[in-house]
């Protein structure tokens, strides 16, 4: 070894030899990488269209759901609109809701798939229900009602269970107010097969978590998704997938990216797509897209192997090229090699006799090679098999070691909780990133310490030593985690609610057991629900406590045996507000009495906002002079209220209806609707703005009150005590009357004329409305059989219970023949509520009475808000604009906008326009200018009897 050690260096000669080895070898790494990236483009572009088109089915079949819940919506809102449904809920007649169900759910059934159909009154009991067998029990219809009737506005959901369901809830209106609601249910069949055609795709629906019901298809159930197929095509090919694709990832991974599977020698790509309106939080609901992509896999296969094939090719030809250059010189390495076998058997003096015994001048690395091989051969015979697997084998265990560290420790200091390892008698060993960031203190500070002194800030010890020798809050002993909540300041000054997860981690023969906790902000999840809890009593628009708080904090006092008041508020004026103002303006009315309310009066009652502008008070404890007194002061707080709005004052009061308790009653109804009596008649009152009930007063009074104009109504039809007048409708251009509005009065024994509003709601609630409507026809047409020879023609209100009788047309058509008026003289007038509220049969009315000669015209138009696209369909020859906005005109931009839009509208259609309340001279010319036709009101013509008209 020393001799060829002490040999001097010399030149190498095979530098040529080495760059042809250099070329080939790097040829070989240009083909691999080559072949790599040709596979790698075409597997990305593959994969970046899959991930695409899951993308594209999401949006497809989210629109296609938002399509049918629209469409359901629909639905229910036309079947909500059906006046027999409205009357039949108003009053509770159960067989008339299921009557008027009935007619409408063949259509619904049939032409829109709805599954089932139910109705709802506003305390969220079931009053209807077509379709299906038994009314669902798994959908919260009390949220529903609450949500639906304090919005007045529909509502759309999806939900599934045992099935996915759509559901579309709608409130029924009837006068302006919600009495119930109407929810349609319909299942996603419809859904399916159109993601069936979009996607070109098999499709399947799963429901996840569902726990309702465990009588289920056992073959539909996928266990390890927890959950059950609703529906899937192609079952037989399709569900053998799916069990097998639920074995090979979770759900929620398919709803983010689609899963590869090889099944029946196909490449199968499946996905998932979440279904995110389903408001059932038991359960999730997903559409499952199965495609074939085996084209796309053989295609990228294919191109792969005709690159390998051509790469391989290439450098088998240059490994040929340089065999042939290197033949000579690897003759010589295959002798060196056949010597190391001898190297193996220890028989190093053959190798020694075999290999030059002197390197040539000029040596390549061959030579090198033969000299190694001979001065090495007895050290590398010995040690070069033991050496070379021990480095092995260590590597492979440093390796090993070194990934399961870096393993944890990423796993630990990525998380976003608090992580904290401590020993048994609770000090702290190690914690996380996150930990530290969150309390801005470092590892000194905080290993060593006890976990309760850091994480506990409820918790107080008198000293660290008297720490008990395994903490209080965690059984280092019991195997079974368990959960806790801890309040913790963090490094911000801010106290946050975490939830622990405490386990022990298992012991090693050379450690002590640890104890690992696991913390959970939870800070902002509990103020959600204290906030949910605040929404659940409160008004959102007052923020004071709503009508079910009021109520059941009421009924607490009743059970108490407790004595008080309470205190009903109505605004004065407040719709007036609203119609000059705008909405805006009366919810900022509303806010300032709240404020002022609450204010002054929170810490001594229970203040609530019932709805609209009325306002409740519960005072107990208090005497009947006490809650007199308090009215005296609420009217002084409401008066010193100084609102504005667009240049105007606005002077607020309030009329009060007072009612004790337990004396005016012992339930929340009875109390409220004394209260209610009270505060009406306040309102009739012209001295003070307060009304306390007596003792003996109660709802009895409003009963008498009712039956006695029940009476008179009755003997004024039997004796004709009603009297007609007639106010002129003035043609704008010439001043020409040719037109008159019939006005009913009622003739008191007494001698004074009785205006409609006495009487007219008495006669609409007790059914008199009809038989009055009709004497009102009978005298008009009579009047017209001497009126139309001077071409004057009568206009008769009829009121919406006369839409309902059937027998209208006949009675019209014998009056006309017995009277031999002409028809055309006589116009019959219906409100635009009236006509909007039960439309079709407005319609079909109207369409009669012309059919029969007379015309037709819509009163008040423009207070409903309906659109103007029923305009078009009711068949009217005049519009009466509401004289609301015709007064305001002189003094409100926003009337002159309505106004104008109804006369372009109605010329539109080929309808004349007629303006109300016209009692100033300075509105004519505005008039005119807007193409009006026809105006009424005391400045053109006030009433007169029909008998002076008579005679001319």
């Amino acid at each position: 070894m020393s001799r060829f050690s002490s040999l001097p260096a010399r030149h190498r000669f095979s530098l040529a030899w080495r760059v042809t080895a250099l070329s080939s070898l790097l040829l070989l790494t240009l083909v691999a990488l080559l072949i790599w990236l040709g596979h790698h483009h075409l597997t990305q572009q593959f994969a970046n269209s899959r991930v695409a088109h899951h993308e594209r089915q999401q949006r497809e079949i989210r629109l296609a759901l938002q399509r049918s819940a629209d469409n359901l919506r629909q639905l229910a809102g036309l079947t909500a609109s059906a006046a027999p449904l409205g009357e039949a809920l108003s009053i509770g007649d159960v067989t008339a809701i299921d009557d008027a169900l009935r007619d409408q759910w063949p259509p619904l059934q049939l032409e829109a798939g709805v599954d089932e159909v139910f109705v709802f009154d506003p305390l969220g009991r079931l009053l209807g229900h077509s379709g299906g067998n038994h009314p669902p029990l798994d959908i919260p219809v009390e949220g529903w009602v609450d949500e639906v009737l304090s919005s007045e506005a529909p509502m759309t959901t999806l939900r599934c269970g045992l099935t996915c369901q759509q559901f579309a809830a709608v409130p029924i209106l009837l006068a302006g107010s919600s009495i119930g609601m109407v929810v349609l249910s319909r299942s996603l069949a419809d859904v399916t097969r159109e993601a069936r055609e979009v996607s070109g795709s098999e499709v399947a629906l799963l429901v996840a978590g569902y726990t309702g019901t465990n009588r289920l298809e056992a073959s539909r159930q996928l266990s390890e998704w927890n959950g059950h197929l609703v529906a899937l095509t192609s079952r037989e090919t399709t569900l053998p997938l799916l069990e097998r694709a639920a074995r090979s990832a979770p759900i929620a991974e398919l709803a983010k990216r689609p899963l590869n599977l090889s099944y029946a020698q196909r490449d199968l790509e499946l996905s998932a797509v979440y279904m995110e309106n389903d408001a059932d939080w038991r359960s999730t609901g997903y559409f499952l897209l199965i495609s074939d992509v085996t084209a796309q896999v053989v295609a990228i296969q294919k191109a792969t192997n005709t690159l390998l094939l051509l790469g391989v090719a290439g450098w088998l030809a240059a490994q040929l090229l340089l065999l042939a250059i290197l033949l000579g010189p690897m003759a010589r390495l295959r002798r060196v090699a056949a010597l190391l076998p001898a190297l193996a058997r220890r028989d190093f003096t053959e190798v020694r006799g075999k290999l030059p015994a002197r390197t040539p001048r000029l040596s390549n690395e061959i030579d090198v090679v033969e000299r190694a091989t001979r001065t090495l051969a007895n050290q590398l015979a010995n040690l070069e098999a033991s050496v070379t697997e021990n480095s092995r084998q260590l590597a492979e265990r440093i390796d090993e070691l070194a990934h399961e560290r870096d393993f944890v420790n990423s796993l630990l200091d990525t998380a976003q909780v608090f992580i904290v390892v401590h020993s048994q008698e609770g000090r702290i060993r190690r914690v996380n990133d996150y930990t530290r960031a969150r309390l801005a203190l470092k590892d000194s500070e905080l290993i060593g310490r006890y976990f309760s002194d850091i994480f506990d800030q409820a918790r107080h010890t008198a000293l660290p030593g008297r720490f008990m020798a395994k903490d209080a809050s965690f059984d280092s002993a019991s195997s079974t985690p368990r959960q806790e909540e801890k309040t913790l300041q963090t490094a911000d000054k801010r106290c946050c609610i975490v939830a622990w997860y405490h386990s022990v981690l298992p012991a090693s023969p050379r450690e002590e057991a640890l104890c690992i906790s696991v913390g959970l902000d939870i800070t902002e999840r509990k103020a959600a629900e204290e906030r949910l809890i605040w929404l659940a009593e409160r008004d959102p628009l007052t923020e004071l406590f709503n009508r079910r708080y009021f109520q059941d904090a009421l009924q607490n006092a009743l059970l108490h045996n407790g004595e008080g008041a309470i205190l009903l508020l109505d605004l004065d004026q407040f719709k007036e507000i609203n119609e000059l103002s705008g909405h805006h303006v009366g919810d900022h009315l509303l806010r300032e009495v709240a404020e002022t309310l609450f204010l002054n009066l929170g810490q001594r009652s229970i203040i609530a906002r019932l709805g609209g502008d009325e306002f409740a008070l519960l005072l107990e404890g208090v005497s009947s002079e006490q809650a007199i007194s308090m009215a005296g002061y609420i009217h002084q707080l409401l008066s010193g209220i100084g609102f504005q709005s667009a240049g105007r004052k606005h002077h607020i009061s309030a009329s009060m209806g007072i009612a004790l308790f337990p004396l005016h009653g012992r339930n929340p109804a009875d109390l409220l609707a004394s209260a209610d009596m009270a505060m009406y008649k306040a309102k009739e009152s012209t001295h003070q703005r307060w009304y306390l009930l007596s003792q003996a007063e109660n709802a009895k009074d409003e009963l008498q009150d009712r039956v006695y104009w029940v009476e008179q109504l009755h003997h004024a039809l039997e004796n004709d005590s009603f009297e007609l007048m007639v106010q002129p409708i003035v043609r704008l251009a010439d001043q020409d009357i040719k037109h008159y509005e019939v006005l009913l009065r009622l003739r008191h024994p007494d001698g004074n004329l009785i205006a409609p509003q006495h009487f007219i709601a008495i006669a609409e609630q007790s059914g008199l409305v009809v038989p009055l409507d009709r004497w009102v026809i009978q005298h008009s047409v009579q009047a017209l059989g001497t009126l139309q020879d001077r071409g004057i023609s009568l206009a008769v209100n009829l009121s919406g219970q006369s839409l309902h009788d059937l027998e209208l047309k006949q009675y019209l058509t014998d009056e006309l023949q017995r009277s031999g008026a002409d028809p055309h003289h006589l116009i019959l007038e219906v409100t635009e509520t009236a006509a909007i509220t039960d439309f079709s049969t407005a319609r079909n009315v109207l369409q009669t009475v012309r059919d029969l000669g007379c015309r037709t015209a819509l009163d008040d138009f423009g207070i409903g808000f309906s659109s103007f696209h029923y305009l078009g369909q009711l068949p009217v020859d005049y519009i009466k604009i509401d004289g609301s906005f015709i007064r305001s005109l002189l003094i409100n931009p926003d009337s002159h906008t309505i106004v104008k839009a109804i006369a372009d509208i109605a010329k539109g259609f080929g309808k004349q326009t007629i303006a109300e309340f016209v009692d100033q001279a300075p509105l004519l010319p505005i008039l005119q200018g807007y193409g009006i036709t026809y105006g009424q009101g005391f400045h053109v013509g006030k009433p007169l009897p029909l008998a002076q008209l008579l005679r001319g």
